[in-house]
């Protein structure tokens, strides 16, 4: 099997409710929404720093709804799974990377990411020249090593597709809902009714120093 890795400084990931009817909107047909209470849907919002990849460094942020897994006989059970609804990135490189490999819908321009880590604090902030986009902070727990396995799922057109994702390095989670989000009117939150999205986070994670490493890609 063929992988292909990406090396990161730092990843932070935050869950923040929202209305369900929104995300079956953003969902294709062939997916469910994941609730976490009846009409209340999760919104995942993960921020990357990355250092090595086959297009260089970049930052990226990605707005994700959460699925229910596919689980397979005799695999590791995932962690997780997303369906990424749009994705910005620092960089035309990485953005036309991520749209031909891996079949992601992006914001179109260069977006500004910025994460800032202070103590136990990052603040991710994310802007298209004067216009903010979101503001988001997570916190910190216990780091312990891991290696956990997501599920990605994707459309592009017709075509249907899951790729296997492990996370691995120190990494922090807790539920402890210390976390925040704001979001601001743009293109890429219109699809959200921003007022109705939660502002804090109900779960929090953060990876530093470690490896995403994708499995090859699979049309289901």
């Amino acid at each position: 099997m063929e992988y292909t890795r990406y090396g990161f400084a730092q990843v932070v990931a935050a869950f923040f409710e929202m209305p369900t009817a929104d995300a079956r909107k953003l969902l294709p047909p062939h997916l469910q929404p994941l609730e976490v209470q009846h009409t209340r849907s999760i919104l995942a919002i993960t921020a990357f720093e990355f250092t090595e990849s086959m297009v260089g460094s970049y930052n990226e942020i990605v707005l994700s709804i959460i699925v229910p897994p596919r689980v397979e006989v005799g695999q590791l059970l995932p962690k997780a799974a997303f369906f990424p609804f749009i994705v910005g990135t620092t960089t035309d490189s990485s953005r036309e990377h991520a749209i031909e490999r891996w079949h992601l819908p992006h914001y179109m321009k260069e977006l500004d990411i910025r994460l800032h880590p202070e103590d136990d604090v990052m603040k991710v902030t994310v802007a298209e020249d004067d216009m903010k986009i979101l503001d988001m902070t997570v916190t910190s727990h216990q780091f312990a090593p891991v290696r956990d396995l997501y599920n990605s799922f994707m459309v592009d057109g017709d075509n249907h597709y899951k790729v296997n994702i492990y996370m691995e390095g120190p990494h922090a989670e807790h539920e402890e809902e210390r976390g925040s989000l704001t979001l601001y009117e743009h293109a890429m939150t219109e699809g959200l009714t921003r007022s109705d999205v939660s502002s804090y986070a109900f779960r929090e994670q953060w990876l530093r120093g470690g490896m995403q490493t994708f499995e090859e890609l699979e049309r289901i």
